[in-house]
């Protein structure tokens, strides 16, 4: 079983951090290893001469019959065994031990036979020196990665920072806000294709790293968006407007048709040409945003009532429990009335429509929505299923609903059917 992390261990200054620990930690050991063993083998060697110097010494003192110095001896009984037993087989030879409680650098030869002469010299200076010398290192090592860590921490900081911006934005771009960018100041006009430079305010090349890169590949994709989403916009408005005039022709033709099945058919067909193109106007100005409300307290459970008989289909309503809300009645009743003909066209009865507090629910019993419908939104003119519509009701409701500063939801019930939940702000 794998363990559980911590969420910060998946971010990226984290995982950067543990690399730079981990490296900064190897090379220091490495280098403490490569210094520890050349500075001990040249003080060891400089102790193991000086030893074999004495040593010559006393062994001419002792073969001239002088007295020894102090220091060396023949046989003495603090000579390591492994010493003795070199030097009486004829070797000469060193070795660091202990001799009463000091580090000592022996040196032992052969003398008289089967005897061995050996010279002690004090090996404290030069043990002290590589104590120091490995304390030094560490503490060395220690701010080396302190120093390390901070400075590529903060450097690695300042990268997930741009990155973190980058990712709001396109956060703020898929919830529909198309104006926002990144604005990276390492961004600018490039020098040439695939140059990699870019040139600053006052005409210089400056270097482009890679979040700058992404960050103008976002903002450009955001511009290019925003550009076909007007375009789009921009489109519908015009159609809009222009089909106004002749439908207003036809439809004062229509009156003036005998009585008869194929006037009624053409009135119904110019009646729903006209009302599709009101669709048109009303959603082409939600899409610029420039709405606005006329707030008025209303009790919800009496306006949804109303707004069910406006609709005249024999909607169910039921009022759990009614509040005060602070909205615009006639865009609140848009948006309820948009859902029930919603429910009635393409579900199957019985529909009802709830009052819970500020949540108004609508559910039919048909076979619910879409999944694109649930997962992303309406969206005009895109119906699946074989059903009839533009999807402009729905459509219009969410960008009602919007404007009002409500959230609308869409789901479908365990048990079949499709709800959709309104839910207002109560004072």
């Amino acid at each position: 079983m794998r363990p559980v992390l911590p969420p910060w261990s998946g971010t990226l200054a984290a995982k950067a951090a543990a690399f730079i620990t981990v490296m900064c930690c190897a090379l220091a050991a490495l280098l403490g290893v490569l210094v520890h063993v050349q500075v001990t083998n040249q003080t060891v060697g400089q102790a193991r001469d000086q030893a074999l110097q004495r040593l010559a010494q006393a062994t001419e003192r002792y073969e001239a019959g002088d007295t020894l110095r102090r220091g060396a001896g023949v046989d003495p009984p603090e000579l390591p065994g492994e010493l003795r037993d070199l030097a009486v087989a004829g070797d000469r030879g060193t070795m660091v031990a202990e001799r009463e409680g000091r580090p000592t650098m022996w040196a032992a030869g052969p003398v008289d036979g089967e005897r061995a002469l050996a010279v002690a010299v004090d090996y404290s200076q030069q043990a002290r020196t590589i104590d120091g010398l490995d304390r030094a290192i560490l503490w060395s090592s220690g701010l080396a990665i302190g120093a390390t860590l901070l400075v590529g921490a903060f450097a690695v900081t300042r990268v997930t920072r741009r990155l973190h911006t980058t990712a709001l934005v396109a956060r703020r771009i898929s919830a529909g806000d198309l104006d926002a960018r990144v604005n990276d100041p390492r961004t600018g006009p490039r020098t040439g294709p695939g140059t990699g430079r870019r040139t600053g305010p006052r005409g210089k090349a400056g270097p482009q790293d890679e979040v700058a890169a992404v960050a103008a590949a976002l903002d450009s994709m955001a511009a290019s968006l925003q550009g076909k989403l007007l375009a789009e916009q921009r489109f519908t408005a015009d159609v809009a407007h222009e089909l106004r005039t002749p439908l207003t022709g036809l439809h004062a033709a229509a009156e003036l048709l005998p009585p008869g099945r194929p006037t009624e058919l053409v009135r119904d067909r110019v009646a729903a040409l006209r009302t599709l193109t009101e669709d048109l106007l009303e959603i082409s100005r939600l899409d610029t945003g420039r709405e606005r409300v006329e707030l008025d307290t209303e009790q919800l459970g009496p306006l949804a009532e109303r707004a069910v008989r406006a609709a005249g289909n024999g909607t169910e309503v039921r009022v759990v429990r009614d509040v005060s809300v602070e909205t615009d009645r006639r865009r609140l009743e848009r948006v309820l009335g948009n859902l029930v003909a919603n429910a009635h066209k393409h579900g199957r009865g019985p529909v009802v429509l709830t009052v819970d507090g500020p949540v108004v629910t609508v559910r039919d019993h048909g076979d619910g929505f879409p999944e694109y419908l649930v997962a992303h939104g309406p969206q005009r003119f895109r119906t699946e299923g074989g059903t009839r519509g533009h999807g402009l009701g729905l459509t219009i409701a969410r960008g009602q609903a919007e404007v009002l500063g409500a959230r609308l939801e869409f789901a479908n019930a365990p048990e079949g059917g499709a709800v959709a939940t309104l839910k207002l702000a109560a004072e």
